[in-house]
């Protein structure tokens, strides 16, 4: 196991909150100001993105018309003649969701008129509470986000029939635009100054100001590029939706720069071409992406704007810098964690998900794991983050990974692992039959003195899918220190919530059926399989009911992992046609 959190890292924590703080009481202070957001003045030419009005929820935006704000899964209700912004939010996150302006779209989906009008009120109510100066509201991670939905939604923020309030909200948009680009290096390094870097560029272009705010962007968008696209197309943090939405993001500037005969650092092109391979790396099947490390499934919708115009991109199926293998057969495809977390502020959303799976066999998703999207409530957040969550081997109810205990360190640091498996280590081997995967790390060799080995093979038809389960005593690491202990172990397998279940009389096999009728069976030797209740939140929905089947037994301290107890074997395998889709 390795530790993930160094002094230095610590050392560069303090030193960024201390600029944060001296940040936000320079600008407490109205001459700083007037030095450092002036030049809003004026009206000036307004560039509008073509086919850049994010797609809302029709009945979502209906809620927020009657006045009900139902953000990270809290709810908070505004009575007519009430403003939102005067009234408390029930927490921290749901404020940053609201103040960021993301819900907008939402209401705009119910396209009438009376939708317009309340959005109108809604931005011009915000500007005449926290317009001059906010350090919540005008912290650097909101305020790019805001920026970035209103620039999307441009067209209505420069309409209407008052002049006046039209001009007040360019004037705002500008001030922010200059606060973004002095605040951009106060946010941490990770995808989220990535959209940032790509908000202040567009915003410079859209606003027409000066060149250099804009080359001031992308100086900081082509470093982290740089540093956080990896050469197969994965994200840093190891998160697939992170890849995804940044090739999005990239394409909308892509267009806005080709339609103002800009031009863009070459890495910028090269960064999408990367991107486009990983994003189609990470697809499980038509729709959708795996779930791991803090991302979802991700919209269809997001993921048509990624690959727009790469929809042929080459193909491949080992990713060993984001440390993912893919097998794929038949229309079924394999996706496995082969690394640990993401290190330093990459791994603020993390998971401790090592060697966990994911299955898609042509009828739809059937093994998933628990996921995450930035829709559901707080309070499930470390939950899906622990390894049994996912598709994995658990020893004694921890996880692979150790989170940052609540105290100063994790209020400096966030919420990331402090010790995770490292090495883990991986190989494939392609064959006429199928497609071999195997996968080890050491997650839990720090407490409990063994390691975790996978095998998996999927047949050349995809009809087949065979894993193995090993837990081991490393022979450099000698006998323990009390043979005879028993470590227990369970094999999770989280169904997806449209995949139905049900057991055989011997609880050593099941049957599957997924949403278009396919059945699968899944079978093992390693004793009575149990269904549990699980859950799914990957979706972009709330919560959502699933199962998942659980292999649960005990496991000797000084095993090898290639006999019983200590190797369990399961499979799923395809039967046809069992029930209506």
């Amino acid at each position: 196991m390795g530790t993930l959190v160094t002094s230095r890292e610590i050392g560069q924590a303090s030193v960024n909150a201390i600029r944060r703080e001296l940040s936000d009481f320079a600008n407490f202070l109205p001459p700083y100001r007037l030095m450092s957001l002036s030049g809003g003045g004026g009206r000036r030419q307004i560039i509008h993105l073509n086919d850049a009005a994010p797609h809302g929820d029709k009945a979502r935006g209906a809620a927020l018309l009657a006045g009900r704000f139902t953000l990270g899964g809290e709810t908070l209700g505004v009575s007519p003649g009430e403003s939102v912004w005067a009234t408390p939010a029930p927490s921290r996150a749901f404020a940053e969701r609201l103040h960021a302006f993301e819900w907008l779209p939402d209401m705009l989906a119910v396209r009438e008129d009376t939708a317009r009008e309340a959005a109108l009120v809604l931005i011009d109510d915000w500007l005449g509470w926290f317009g001059i100066w906010n350090s919540f509201a005008w912290s650097p991670a909101i305020l790019a986000r805001r920026l970035k939905v209103w620039l999307q939604l441009l067209p209505l923020l420069d309409g209407g029939d008052d002049r006046r309030a039209r001009d007040t909200r360019l004037k705002s948009m500008v001030r922010q635009t200059l606060r973004l680009r002095r605040a951009l290096t106060l946010l941490p390094a990770t995808a989220e100054r990535v959209d940032a870097a790509i908000t202040l560029m567009m915003a410079a272009t859209c606003l027409s100001l000066p060149a250099r705010i804009r080359a001031a962007g992308e100086r900081q968008l082509v470093a982290d590029l740089k540093a956080q696209v990896l050469a197969d197309g994965g994200h840093v943090s190891r998160a697939p939706i992170n890849s995804a939405r940044i090739l999005a993001a990239l394409v909308q500037l892509d267009a806005l720069a080709n339609a103002q005969n800009l031009s863009l650092n070459g890495e910028i092109h090269r960064a999408m071409d990367r991107l486009a391979g990983g994003v189609r790396f990470f697809r499980m099947g038509p729709k959708g992406l795996a779930s791991f490390h803090g991302g979802g499934e991700g919209s269809t919708r997001l993921i048509e704007m990624a690959m727009r115009g790469r929809e042929k991109v080459k193909p491949f199926n080992v990713a060993p810098h984001s440390g993912y293998h893919r097998a794929e057969a038949g229309g079924s495809v394999v996706i496995l964690d082969a690394a640990g977390p993401a290190k330093g502020a990459y791994g603020l959303d993390a998971h401790a998900s090592a060697l966990s799976f994911e299955f898609a066999p042509p009828g739809g998703r059937l093994i998933v794991n628990c996921g995450w999207n930035d829709d559901q409530p707080a309070s499930w957040r470390e939950a899906v983050r622990a390894t049994a969550a996912h598709s994995a081997l658990t020893l004694e109810e921890t996880s692979s990974a150790r989170l940052i205990r609540p105290g100063w360190k994790r209020a400096l640091l966030g919420e990331r692992f402090e010790k995770g498996p490292d090495p883990v280590r991986a190989r494939r081997n392609e064959e006429d039959v199928g497609v071999w995967l195997e996968s080890s790390h050491d997650g839990y060799r720090e407490e409990f003195g063994v390691g975790i080995r996978r095998r998996l093979f999927l047949a050349v038809d995809g009809g087949d899918l065979r894993g193995e389960d090993g837990i081991y005593r490393p022979v450099e690491d000698g006998p323990p220190d009390d043979p005879e202990k028993l470590l227990r172990f369970a094999i999770r397998f989280h169904l997806h919530p449209g995949v139905k279940a049900s057991l055989s009389r011997d609880s050593l096999s099941a049957l599957l059926v997924l949403p278009n009728g396919d059945g699968w069976r899944f079978r093992t030797d390693g004793g009575p399989v149990r269904l549990e209740r699980s859950v799914y939140l990957a979706g972009g929905s709330t919560p959502v009911r699933s199962t998942q089947l659980v292999i649960a037994g005990e496991a000797e301290s000084y095993g090898g992992g290639d006999r019983p107890p200590n190797r369990v074997r399961w499979a799923f395998q395809r039967l046809g046609r069992v029930g209506g889709a």
